[in-house]
């Protein structure tokens, strides 16, 4: 008899630890189907199991209920929360912040990065800068926002192979001036080390690229409020900086918001940029209304 192995064993023995936690079963009663976040909590009164968001909140829990890969996660959870909100932008906005917070044991993305850095170019060849050196958020020039240097110079790399670029150029391997470099002998590199091409064309077509990944500047003076309703909820999500202050359901309470911008946030800008750029939601500038810098 020929045993099996594989894929189909995998799955077998995923499914084989796999039990439907029943004790879970009194919490799901109150799950709305309505935007949020939900939070699995353990034994520890401090540090959650797991943060999501979802714009069906009962949807989104239930689905976890029904797949093995999450076995582990749901034998240790003991209770479910959710919170609330408007739409999926303020659910983004709340489990970014939650999960920066309250660091719970299963989320693996949205922690806090100390090392955000982002490529600058001016002078003759990008640099390197990063977000507690320069405010990215009004800092024109800014291209790319990485988690390391490691990252950065990554990223250049691929554009150098995909334009044609040369690597000493830009600052990633030494030339000397005027020399063909390595990978101009193998048609790598267009040339702009050795005279073969202008260094304007060079740089033009480094701009390009480089332009598809441009960090956008904070577009207002002071904090605005993007409004965002379901059903019956509407919340003003106060913004400034690209950094989100909180969420009020009445903009005559932006005041009331004791939170200040604590520096240039990713996850902010990832999640904020295109609703606030696109036209698509209202945007009130609502200027010393809101907790200043």
């Amino acid at each position: 008899m020929v045993r099996r192995t594989g894929a189909p064993r995998l799955e077998f023995e995923k499914a084989a630890i796999y039990e439907y936690p029943e004790h879970l079963r009194p919490w799901l009663e109150d799950l709305p189907k309505h935007p949020g976040v939900y939070v699995f909590h353990g034994e520890s009164e401090t540090m959650p199991l797991y943060i999501g968001k979802s714009v069906n909140i009962r949807s989104r829990v239930l689905s976890h209920l029904r797949t093995p890969d999450e076995a582990s996660m749901l034998r240790q959870s003991r209770r479910i929360t959710f919170i609330r909100t408007a739409g999926e932008i303020g659910a983004l906005l709340l489990e970014a912040q939650m999960i920066k917070e309250q660091q719970p044991l299963f989320n693996k993305r949205l922690r806090r990065n100390r090392q955000l850095c982002s490529l600058q170019f001016k002078g003759e060849k990008p640099d390197v800068v990063y977000a507690r050196d320069v405010d990215f958020s009004h800092q024109p020039g800014l291209y790319g926002l990485f988690s390391s240097r490691r990252a950065a110079l990554g990223t250049l790399q691929s554009i150098a192979d995909e334009q044609q670029l040369c690597y000493g150029l830009l600052g990633l391997e030494s030339v000397r001036p005027g020399r063909a470099c390595f990978r101009s002998a193998l048609k790598r590199c267009a040339g702009a080390c050795c005279g073969k091409e202008p260094l304007e064309a060079h740089n033009a077509r480094l701009m390009d690229a480089l332009e598809r990944m441009r960090v956008i500047c904070w577009p207002w003076d002071g904090p605005v409020g993007l409004r965002e309703s379901f059903g019956e909820m509407t919340q003003y999500h106060i913004i400034h900086n690209w950094y989100w202050l909180g969420s009020v359901s009445s903009l005559s309470d932006a005041a009331t918001i004791s939170r200040a911008p604590q520096g240039f946030d990713n996850d902010g800008y990832r999640i904020l940029c295109k609703p606030l750029i696109s036209g698509e939601h209202e945007i009130i500038d609502i200027g010393a209304q809101a907790p200043q810098r």
